[in-house]
């Protein structure tokens, strides 16, 4: 199934478009070599090699596979709603969204085209199909897929203008002498180290974020908090929370292990997401209860009881 691909971008450093383009992860390196791909730069067709400079207009174009290869699987799916518009699940940790850099089983698309087949939600956009927000592969918690193209319209436009509200639960390392703080950056690719991002107040560089942390419990070496998050940059409340001092217990990239729970998982889960129903325009909330893997943690640590409240 091919879908027809197009992102611009504004170059926040010199140097090849492939790379600078690529670099806050809004365009995949591999589209610059794709055969389809088209790269205008300030209204100019040009190739991959093309040098930009810092303030150049990068548009791309390119055609993507996206289920060439992938197989239909039977893959259980905790689901919390489901009408003829939407579906809302419970993703569990460890499950990738969609395939990609050599992963192509497994998946939230695999379980996807097998629950309701190759044309479900066909777009003619260039986005994969019902796949209207993501979550990190070790982040679980509440996502809505889209079944229709209207709704995918309606709800990726829901995402874009941050319309839809979304709160996660986090455990974090270390003291938070507030309560209650907003961290507000801009995040970008770290240039040393493609599976990272890095958070930076350079105006030039990178994509807005907002991110709003409450403290529901602490022990004085770990925070239980309530996160919202006003935008929706990949690994923002990762980023963010290592920005200040306090990543998040388990992170694998942004953290080190842990001495207390060496053991420990991302510590990271979307508890709640509310949007406008795509067809109706009810304003619905759906909540995904806190995994075993949180709960063994806040045992530990008495804190179980301020997780009732989330």
């Amino acid at each position: 199934m091919i879908r027809k691909r197009s992102e611009r971008v504004v170059a926040s450093s010199s140097g090849r478009v492939d790379a600078v383009a690529s670099s806050d992860g809004a365009v995949p390196r591999s589209a610059f070599s794709h055969p389809s791909a088209v790269i205008i730069v300030n209204g100019r067709r040009v190739k991959k090699s093309q040098r930009v400079e810092e303030g150049d207009e990068i548009a791309v174009e390119w055609d993507e596979d996206v289920f060439e290869g992938i197989e239909a699987e039977d893959i259980a799916l905790d689901v919390l709603y489901e009408d003829e518009s939407i579906l809302v699940i419970d993703k569990s940790q460890g499950m990738v969204v969609h395939p990609g850099a050599g992963v192509h089983s497994g998946t939230l698309a695999n379980a996807l085209l097998s629950r309701y087949g190759e044309d479900f939600s066909t777009s003619d956009d260039d986005s994969r199909p019902g796949i209207v927000h993501r979550l990190d592969k070790d982040t679980s918690g509440v996502m809505v897929i889209a079944r229709t193209l209207e709704s995918q319209k309606a709800l990726q436009e829901q995402f874009a203008s941050h319309a839809a509200v979304k709160h996660y639960t986090a455990i974090a390392r270390g003291f938070f002498p507030e309560s209650h703080m907003m961290i507000e950056s801009r995040i970008e690719r770290d240039p040393r180290d493609r599976k990272r991002f890095r958070s930076t107040n350079a105006e030039t560089r990178g994509k807005e974020a907002v991110t709003e942390l409450s403290v529901m419990a602490q022990d004085g070496s770990y925070a239980l908090l309530d996160v919202r998050i006003y935008t929706g940059r990949t690994h923002q409340i990762r980023v963010h929370l290592q920005s200040i001092g306090h990543p998040v217990l388990g992170d694998p990239i942004y953290s080190s292990r842990d001495r207390r729970f060496p053991e420990a998982t991302l510590m990271l889960h979307s508890t709640t997401l509310s949007i406008a129903h795509p067809k109706t325009g009810e304003i619905m909330t759906f909540r995904a209860p806190l995994p075993r893997r949180f709960m063994d943690v806040l045992s530990s640590l008495g804190l179980s009881e301020a997780a009732a409240v989330l």
